[in-house]
């Protein structure tokens, strides 16, 4: 506010000026900023934090006469918040905002590249300065956004696209081998490496974040997509020494993508047979259940199915999926049987009929409209229903009801 008063009062004394109206009195150290300075100093001594300081200055930079005052914020900020990485990054980037050297040339596509390549070097200089003096995670994780920011920008000029791209490689691998750079990034480092054909660096560069951090899960997911995509031979054993190394309960993405490998790379013996060793483990049964009964449906079709849900539908814990997997398989048949859909439905009604009205709308809905359905049996089911669902899913049960019987649901 007392920026723009400033800038008020100056516009006036210059308006004033050029129609002559005689002395006029406006205070110079008004005019020169004198107030606003003052309650930057006020200011910075309630608040502290860079953010804040950082607030300062961009407003500062909005007024052409506050120039003085600029350099005594960047001071300060220099000075006070010497080691935070927001200071680093913020005097890195201003050097790509620099006012470029004066070129008889400065039309040439050629010539703004070179500048344009001149200023990010330069902004890396102050990077790698600090990461000399913070180095951090935090502090890394600025540098590499700016260096992922710079090779995405689009440009015509090879030479600076291979500066960008070398640049930011090079920052990757230099993280990594700090043990600095943070876990989202591999996944951009290692993109880009399949990208470039590099598949042997990227198996590298995974294996030795697995073995820094063997409890990752994110660290193993990633590492065995990598191989899988390279379709690396004896693969078994990283899935084998990835699942040793992280916690059971945490495993399932693992679990899923061997038996994703699996279907695709082994024999149907293999596949089966880990199938069936999933389906016991605890922590993976309710996932790997479903995942079971839909590839025995698409290797062997239906009745290899049925075989599989029978072998199963008496082994808890059961997830919902299950069960709605198997009526969708009857249903998918060119002419479904009733007594199995009941069949089906009855068995997921006694896991999940307290909390999950919409299984209820489902059965009676397949009641009303299956050609083997029977229209009493729905009735008895909306009794039941109202007798088993508890809390909340007994009024949401009763809307869509409504909504079913008008036919809009």
């Amino acid at each position: 506010m007392e920026l723009m008063n400033v800038e008020k009062q100056r516009k006036e004394k210059a308006d004033l000026a050029e129609i002559d109206v005689g002395d006029v009195s406006y205070s110079d150290e008004i005019l020169d900023g004198g107030l606003v300075r003052a309650i930057y100093k006020s200011a910075k001594q309630q608040i502290t934090g860079v953010e804040f300081q950082l607030s300062l200055l961009s407003i500062a930079r909005k007024f052409p006469f506050t120039a003085e005052l600029q350099k005594e914020i960047l001071a300060d900020l220099q000075t006070l918040y010497a080691k935070s990485p927001l200071t680093w990054d913020f005097l890195a980037r201003q050097e790509l905002s620099a006012d470029p050297p004066p070129s008889a040339e400065s039309t040439s596509k050629q010539t703004k590249a070179q500048e344009l390549a001149r200023r990010e070097e330069q902004c890396s200089r102050v990077y790698e300065s600090a990461l000399s003096a913070v180095p951090t995670e935090s502090m890394w994780e600025l540098y590499l956004s700016f260096c992922v920011e710079r090779f995405k920008r689009q440009t015509n000029s090879k030479e600076l696209k291979q500066q960008r791209q070398e640049r930011l490689l090079e920052a990757l691998q230099k993280a990594h081998e700090a043990e600095f750079l943070p876990q989202a990034r591999y996944q951009d480092w290692i993109a880009l490496l399949l990208e470039l054909g590099q598949g042997d660096v990227a198996a590298q560069v995974l294996t030795a974040a697995t073995d820094r951090s063997p409890g990752s899960v994110d660290m193993w997911k990633q590492r065995l997509e990598t191989l899988v995509t390279l379709r690396v031979e004896n693969l078994e054993w990283v899935f084998e020494k990835a699942l040793a190394s992280v916690k059971e309960q945490d495993s399932l993405p693992l679990w899923m993508l061997m038996v994703d490998w699996s279907e695709k790379e082994r024999n149907e013996e293999s596949t089966e047979s880990l199938y069936k060793k999933l389906v016991l483990k605890p922590t993976v049964t309710r996932t790997m259940k479903e995942k079971y009964l839909d590839w025995a449906y698409r290797r062997h079709g239906y009745k290899r199915a049925r075989k599989v849900f029978s072998s199963l539908h008496e082994s808890r814990p059961f997830s919902e999926d299950f069960f709605q997997k198997m009526i969708d398989i009857e249903k998918d048949q060119e002419k479904s049987r009733m007594v199995n859909l009941r069949e089906y439905y009855e068995r997921a009604l006694r896991e999940f009929g307290a909390t999950r009205p919409d299984l209820w709308l489902s059965y009676i809905k397949e009641e009303l409209s299956h050609e083997e359905g029977k229209a009493e049996n729905s009735r008895a089911l909306h009794w039941r229903a109202m007798k088993a669902l508890q809390g909340a899913a007994v009024e949401e049960f009763v809307k869509k009801h409504v909504l079913l019987q008008s036919g809009c649901l």
